[in-house]
């Protein structure tokens, strides 16, 4: 179950262990339509690799996949609009006839403001659009988030730094909008914990790891606004 929304989503069982970050490692699952994978973590928090879900795919390439034809893919199908909203921010889960995640992010810094990336499942493939898309943070907020106790291991190596100058990186960005790609990834990896694939449509305006969670939540408080939907396709598990 999903614990803590602070910076990250946190998962934990019933003994009250907790991992932090699964969402890039979840992502790069869901964007290899993998149903099915056991995880080993030995520490509190997944590695953050590169900031992106770009390792996690290579690696999943690497070791492949292979279908499990006795057990027949379900999906979520969103059948009615379901919304929340915090403040001036909000998300949404749409009806669609395909898995689409929109997102547009709006942060009063001269090096990013409004940004917006729409990624279509039906069009797009998951590593091409998203998948390196890094994990990005403001210089002026690091020494505050390291004396809450986040962000310790942040480095140029793991995320894009944004100084009041602009991007830190050496070479820059990977994509012009980048951190809204980002905010992408984040979605597919909090929909993923549905416990099955959503066919349906995300759209947030400023949306993070809680309000992620809280559609997630409202949508399934609602029994109306979902249901048992057939892919027609077989479930896949990665081979390793």
């Amino acid at each position: 179950m999903v614990s803590d929304t602070t910076l990250c989503t946190v998962i934990s069982n019933r003994d009250g262990i907790g991992i932090h970050t699964p969402e890039h490692i979840l992502a790069a699952l869901a964007g290899a339509g993998i149903d099915n994978a056991t995880i080993e973590v030995d520490a509190p928090e997944l590695p953050i690799m590169d900031g992106s879900a770009d390792d996690f795919t290579f690696l999943i390439g690497c070791v492949g996949v292979r279908p499990q034809p006795s057990r027949p893919r379900r999906r979520i199908e969103v059948v009615k609009p379901v919304q929340v909203q915090d403040g001036e921010s909000w998300a949404r889960l749409l009806p669609s006839d395909s898995f689409r995640v929109s997102c547009t992010i709006d942060y009063d810094h001269p090096h990013v403001g409004v940004q917006r990336f729409d990624f279509d499942s039906a069009r797009q493939t998951f590593p091409e659009a998203v998948g390196r898309a890094r994990t990005f943070g403001f210089l002026d907020e690091l020494e505050w988030l390291r004396a809450q106790g986040y962000a310790r291991g942040a480095s140029l190596d793991n995320a894009v730094a944004i100084s009041p100058n602009g991007v830190m990186n050496d070479g820059g960005l990977r994509y012009p909008e980048e951190m809204a790609r980002h905010k992408v990834l984040d979605v597919i990896g909090d929909l993923a914990l549905a416990g099955a694939p959503i066919l349906g449509a995300f759209q947030g305006y400023r949306s993070g790891h809680r309000l992620n969670n809280m559609v997630l939540r409202a949508l399934f408080a609602d029994e109306s606004a979902w249901r048992w939907e057939g892919a027609g396709t077989e479930a896949q598990q990665v081979v390793a």
